[in-house]
């Protein structure tokens, strides 16, 4: 089954123990709207399920990666692995023009390869320096980011558009 790289970086924040919206738009940095809409996708090809309970102060919704979304996350996480190490053999053989297009290639794998710590930073920005261009013309600013970390992962100092989250929390 074929899933696109945002799935990836969503799946795999959801199997690290983010369970709630808010959580998982904190780590992926992906606008409300269209992680509404991956998440109802993703709950669509039963890659998530969505558990309700009782909380203390109502209905308390969290998000769970099934069997099958991990799997899917397994094979996925191998691909990105893979296309690293072809970059990096690439680079490693000083073959600019190949590693320029591969790295096009593989664009949108780059803010994936980020995200899951696969890729060797200090190698991917002598990458750059091989080819004589700029990060930015391959990984967008908000991918670059310290991931929102100086205001403790609130944007916007706390208070957040909720989604799937309708529990205040402990």
């Amino acid at each position: 089954m074929q899933t696109e790289p945002k799935d990836v970086i969503i799946l795999g924040s959801i199997r690290r123990g983010k369970k709630k919206f808010s959580a998982i738009q904190n780590e992926t940095k992906i606008n409300p709207e269209e992680l509404n809409s991956i998440l109802e996708e993703l709950e669509n090809k039963k890659f998530i399920r969505v558990e309700e309970s009782k909380g203390w102060f109502g209905k308390k919704i969290e998000l769970k990666i099934t069997d099958n979304g991990s799997n899917e996350l397994d094979k996925k996480i191998i691909e990105i692995q893979s296309k690293w190490k072809e970059m990096q053999v690439l680079y490693q053989n000083g073959d600019k023009q190949k590693l320029q297009e591969k790295m096009e290639e593989n664009k949108s794998f780059l803010p994936s390869m980020m995200f899951f710590g696969v890729m060797d930073m200090m190698m991917f920005s002598m990458m750059f320096s091989m080819m004589g261009v700029g990060m930015s013309d391959y990984v967008s600013q908000e991918n670059m980011s310290d991931n929102g970390m100086e205001d403790g992962g609130m944007e916007d100092g706390g208070m957040e558009d909720g989604g799937f989250d309708f529990d205040i929390g402990f």
